[in-house]
Parts: C-alpha cells; structure tokens; sequence
C-alpha cells in the first residue's frame, strides 16, 4: 500500500521516468569542475595525506611548524580546486589560485628539506635509485586528462585515493623519517612539475582565447546574429549591439571589444573577430566611430 502511494507521489523526486516533456539541458559557456581528474590535484591529495600522516609521527604536536605544514599541504591541495571551479567565470582567477597552489607547495617543499637538514639525515639525490623508483610509480599511471591515454575508473592503473595511497604506502609508511620525507619531497617535484605545466597551458588560453568577458560579449554578439538571421525566431533582432561595430574586414562576421594581452600595444583595446581563433580579423578602435 505504502509502496504504490509512494511512487504515484508527485513529490517523489526519486522518479526520473516521465520523459514526457523533457526540459533541454543548457549548457555553460565554459566547462569547469572536473579537478579531481586533474593529475595536480591526485598528487596533492597525496601529499596533503602524507604531510599529516608525517606530522603526527614526527613533529611536535605544539610546534608551530607542524600547523604551517600542514596548512601548506592543504592550501596546495584545495586551491587547485577552487582555482578550477572558479574557471568557469574568470580565467584570472583560475590562474590567480594555481599559482598559490603551486606557491603553497614550495613552501613545503623547503620545511621537508629542513627538516632533514636539521637533523643531518641525508637527501636523495634527483637521479638516486630511490628517487626513480618513486618517479616510476607515476610513470606507469594513465592520466584521465590525456586524451591519448583513456583512464577507465575500472583499471587499476587509474586509482582512487585509497587505492593511489596503497602505491606508496611502503615509502608514505615507513618507520624511517629519512624514506617518508624524501619520498614527500619526491610527490611535491612532481605536483610542481604538474601545476607548471597546467599554469602554461591556462596563460596560452588566456592569451589565445581571451577571458570570460571577451567569451561572453562575442557569444552574445553571435546569438544575436543568429536570432537576426532566423526568420522563425521571434525575438527583436533590433538590438543596438548588432550594428555598434563594423563587420570582420577578413571574413564578414561580428567583431568584438578585446584587450592585447601582450607586446608594445598590451593593455590597449581593439576589435577582434568574433569568429576568432578561425579567423584572425582586426581593426583599431578608432577605425570603430
């Protein structure tokens, strides 16, 4: 009885079946959120992991350093997230928040160098057996953001956190502070390593495709031209913005207020086809009035 009142309740929002009037799925004009495929971000989930895990072992639980360690360990960690939430509206922002996470992540770097500098245990060297068989693990590890190298969830060579840990657990685990730290050492190279990469890929988006702004206006501008140019649309195609520029002198299209991003005009404002990066048509402010 129960359960036949219950699936005929329209508060129900269990049941997903009704197709019957579907409502379309919007899409964002920029994607952003899938951080926890980031190769960055697995790497600083385990170093976040290991720092705690090392810090309650060896240090002090009053020391100060101890919380600065950690803190570190974790501002690498979720400003890598955030930074890739943030994305989806401002490409500064995304990039302002990576580069604290890489930030973050050197400034831990020196207090496990200074921790075994203090206490005269010794570093492994970059090419030591040790150090390649750590580097190693991370070769054999498809990356879910290669497009080359699909990662199935499924295989074990993409693995969870538990699963990510379980690699180094014999390293991240051992009795000898000397094998976790350097070990430690080796995950936030290659986390650095990761975020420079990932910073000289966003800066060349930024520089190639403008910011969310600039996205914005020439979506806008070509939805407009759209609407304009079908007849079975009835929205007012007399929106001011249509004519405020001069059509693309190289292909025809809408053209759109950007800023240079680099070289002797940087900063400075000019008309940019909207059809960029296709079509690389531009014109100079004043040519505009």
């Amino acid at each position: 009885m129960s359960s036949s009142s219950s699936s005929n309740d329209p508060s129900d929002r269990s049941d997903r079946s009704d197709q019957s009037d579907p409502v379309p799925r919007r899409r964002r004009l920029r994607v952003s959120g899938g951080y926890r495929q980031l190769r960055s971000f697995q790497v600083a989930t385990l170093i976040y992991d290991g720092t705690v895990f090392f810090c309650d072992r060896f240090i002090d639980r009053y020391s100060r350093t101890r919380d600065q360690m950690v803190q570190a360990a974790r501002s690498g960690r979720q400003n890598i997230a955030e930074g890739n939430r943030a994305g989806a509206t401002s490409s500064k922002s995304e990039i302002h928040l990576t580069n604290i996470a890489r930030a973050s992540l050197e400034e831990l770097l020196l207090d496990f160098e200074d921790f075994l500098r203090h206490r005269r245990l010794p570093q492994w060297l970059k090419d030591s057996p040790e150090a390649r068989e750590i580097r190693s693990i991370a070769w054999h590890q498809k990356d879910p953001t290669d497009p080359a190298d699909p990662a199935d969830p499924t295989d074990p060579a993409t693995p969870g956190d538990y699963a990510r840990w379980a690699l180094y657990a014999r390293w991240l685990e051992h009795e000898e502070p000397t094998i976790r730290a350097n070990t430690m050492l080796c995950l936030i190279h290659q986390a650095n390593y990761l975020l420079d990469q990932q910073l000289l890929g966003l800066e060349q988006d930024f520089i190639e495709g403008g910011g969310y702004s600039e996205q914005l206006a020439a979506a806008r501008i070509a939805e407009r031209q759209r609407q304009k140019n079908d007849p079975s649309d009835p929205s007012d195609p007399s929106d001011p913005t249509d004519h405020q520029f001069p059509p693309c002198p190289l292909c025809g299209k809408l053209m759109a207020l950007r800023k240079a991003r680099q070289g002797k005009n940087s900063g400075s404002q000019f008309l940019g086809c909207t059809a960029y990066p296709d079509c690389k048509g531009t014109l100079p402010i004043d040519r505009s009035d």
